[in-house]
């Protein structure tokens, strides 16, 4: 298993144009930028053109990420979100995809019994850590993160202003750190 460290390192490597290090960060983190990106597209045709934008930008802008005490998953799932929301924005509305059809589409064929095992650690654990939000926070986390919406239409949708939206997921998002690191 990568380590952070790996990761900032392969980063820092990728900066200076280091195609083995941007081998190394790909296979440690498609599978998961693949899993955001799905998640807010429900397509996977589309979630896989959008996953080599992504690349494509990291590797460009990889000197751009600086070790902060901020994890480097935090810095790429930022880039994939937003890359995933910006191509949702630009199309028309699709049907819905049941929750189903995208774990189904998510899934790693690859995948062994101690990583189904360690996966599901992980979600039970965020779950625990979002059940402690107010059910309106943890909504908003929802819709922001995993569903794609933005800002303004969450602010809409909880008929707040949207300064308040923001600074309720910030706040969260703080919570749900704290939470995660016990």
């Amino acid at each position: 298993m990568n380590t952070r460290a790996d990761l900032e390192y392969w980063i820092g490597r990728v900066a200076l144009g280091d195609r083995s290090a941007f081998s190394d960060v790909y296979s440690a983190t498609s599978a998961k930028l693949f899993g955001v990106i799905l998640r807010v597209l429900n397509d996977r045709a589309e979630a896989e053109e959008v996953l080599q934008e992504v690349y494509l930008r990291v590797w460009r802008n990889a000197g751009r990420y600086r070790v902060n005490g901020l994890s480097p998953m935090t810095w790429l799932i930022t880039i994939a979100r937003n890359a995933a929301v910006d191509r949702k924005r630009r199309r028309p509305a699709v049907g819905v995809v049941s929750d189903t059809a995208v774990l189904e589409a998510q899934a790693d064929p690859g995948c062994g019994p101690e990583h189904a095992a360690i996966a599901a650690s992980d979600s039970a654990h965020l779950q625990g850590c979002l059940d402690e939000l107010s059910d309106g926070h943890a909504d908003a986390v929802r819709g922001a993160y995993l569903e794609g919406e933005t800002y303004a239409d969450l602010a809409q949708r909880f008929d707040v202003p949207l300064n308040t939206m923001r600074t309720w997921l910030r706040r969260s998002l703080l919570t749900l750190r704290e939470c995660l690191s016990r």
